[in-house]
């Protein structure tokens, strides 16, 4: 078993390679093998090579994938479902696409928050020597002229160390949480748990939500695709739904879509549970009566997925600028924590 799971950019390339190499009538266990060689010493030459292992053994390609334990139950779901509708080079091509736009997601948000979190290191290193080092000098030297100074320069000598604390410690607890999300979003399964973190803020639900929407709907095409029918199709695709504000609403949907005494189409079910928009719910509705509920279904996969994207750019965009402004004013107080005592010893001098 592989130790973790393949990131999503070593996912995109693993599937688009072998969905190439197919097209031109390369055979998949010798399209596998092709991919391995290309990455020596590896950990995805390693994956490649415990996959393409079984398929020589006789194992379909899905059942290699999960052998290996190196891709998302998924991807291999999607995979034999295109197995079974001989559809397996249409599947890894929209895997391909799914996981590359992933990447570059994920790599743009590890980007936007590892410069502020380096800033915020530094400015740690600076709070931590200020309040540890500075601010104690400043009160040893108020201490030394105690008979000189006022009440007042005393009461700035606390106010800066008050200041001084408190922007370290929250300077602390916001570094701690940047750099933890940067080191997450490294591995397929820290993503994961990034993702499921994003869906429990205000600021990230909706993002979080048309993300889900988008693979929930690839995978009700990929297997309608198949030749299951709707109520196994809706089943499968709901198994692959975590998002909390998703779930629901297709557990809703399949739930009325099997009701013995009032049975609803797929399509009347996604539409009543407001899963999809009004204008992409009757879009389903329209390919549903005219027998291409999957086509309908792929392309809106893609609308959806394309919206998720931008609005995860709109909330990556708000990162940095936040950040900036957090770093603004903890160097603020900072120089506001080290002036007072200043002051205080500059009007006792005065």
């Amino acid at each position: 078993m592989a130790e973790s799971l393949l990131e999503s950019s070593a996912l995109s390339a693993f599937f688009g390679g072998v969905a190439t190499m197919i097209s031109a009538g390369i055979q998949t266990d010798e399209a596998v093998h092709m991919l391995s060689e290309s990455q020596e010493s590896s950990n995805f030459h390693r994956v490649c090579g415990k996959v393409y292992a079984k398929l020589i053994e006789g194992a379909s390609l899905s059942d290699s994938m999960e052998a290996s334990g190196a891709f998302p139950q998924y991807a291999i779901q999607l995979v034999r479902a295109g197995e079974e509708s001989g559809r397996t080079e249409q599947v890894l091509h929209s895997l391909d696409l799914y996981y590359d736009e992933e990447s570059h997601s994920f790599l743009k948000l590890r980007n936007s928050v590892s410069y502020p979190a380096a800033l915020l290191c530094i400015m740690s290193v600076i709070l931590a020597v200020t309040d540890i080092v500075i601010l104690p000098i400043f009160t040893s030297v108020y201490n030394n002229l105690a008979g000189s100074l006022t009440t007042g320069s005393f009461g700035a000598v606390g106010v800066s160390a008050i200041i001084g604390w408190i922007a370290l410690v929250i300077t602390l607890i916001v570094t701690v949480i940047v750099v933890v999300l940067s080191l997450m979003s490294r591995s397929e399964s820290g993503r994961a748990r990034v993702v499921a973190i994003f869906e429990q803020r205000n600021f990230s639900k909706q993002a979080m939500y048309q993300l889900a929407l988008a693979r929930f709907t690839m995978a009700l095409a990929t297997y309608l695709s198949s030749g299951m029918d709707t109520e196994t199709a809706m089943e499968s695709s709901a198994s692959t739904v975590t998002n909390p504000l998703l779930k629901p609403k297709v557990q809703k949907a399949l739930e009325e879509m099997t009701d013995l005494e009032h049975p609803k189409t797929m399509a009347q079910a996604i539409s009543d549970n407001e899963i999809f928009e009004p204008i992409y719910a009757r879009m389903l509705l329209v390919g549903s009566e005219t027998g291409g509920s999957d086509e309908t279904l792929n392309r809106l996969s893609q609308v959806f997925f394309d919206d998720a994207l931008e609005q995860v750019d709109h909330m990556i965009n708000r990162v940095e600028p936040l950040l900036a402004a957090f770093l603004t004013i903890t160097v603020g107080a900072t120089l506001v924590a080290v002036m007072l005592p200043l002051i205080g010893i500059m009007r006792s001098i005065g």
